[in-house]
């Protein structure tokens, strides 16, 4: 999976292209928090015409404590803050807090009509059920969504 910063709507990007660092978002407390960057569609408005696989990718950086569940939403809005005439356009509902370990990814597929909903900003929006302690993401969106992982056949070499 590759990170465009441009893209990426939780979390942060830094260092070089042979030394990444990526920094998550913390989401703690029991109120739904708002990603940290959005995507401004007014001069980009064709993201993902024509196209059924735009995805938001998410993946937790640090595990989440002290709460039952994390609910993530996909929103348009009219403003950068992501409070105005706010839309959900796409959502996993609530994944429990066992299955928000480090490393576990999570995607959203979204509806192809992005630009014709007539909202200028897309970003993310998560809802914790119970009070979090602890926990932090990064979330971007693209078109290919990978896990890295590679599993093999009971008995077989891999050298």
């Amino acid at each position: 999976m590759l990170l465009d910063a441009n893209l990426l709507v939780s979390g942060t990007l830094a260092g070089t292209a042979l030394a990444p660092t990526v920094t998550g978002q913390t989401i703690t407390g029991a109120s739904a928090v708002l990603s940290t960057n959005t995507i401004d569609l007014q001069n980009v408005r064709d993201i993902g015409e024509g196209n059924d696989f735009v995805k938001a990718r998410i993946e937790v950086v640090t595990a989440f404590t002290g709460l039952t569940a994390l609910q993530f939403d996909v929103i348009q809005a009219d403003d950068t803050a992501l409070s105005s005439n706010v839309t959900v356009i796409g959502s996993i509902g609530a994944v429990p807090v066992a299955s928000l370990v480090t490393t576990a990814r999570f995607e959203i597929e979204l509806n192809a009509r992005i630009g014709s909903k007539g909202q200028r900003y897309l970003g993310m929006r998560y809802t914790p059920t119970g009070t979090g302690t602890a926990g932090a993401v990064i979330a971007d969106f693209g078109a290919e969504y990978t896990d890295g992982q590679k599993f093999y056949t009971s008995g077989f070499l891999v050298s």
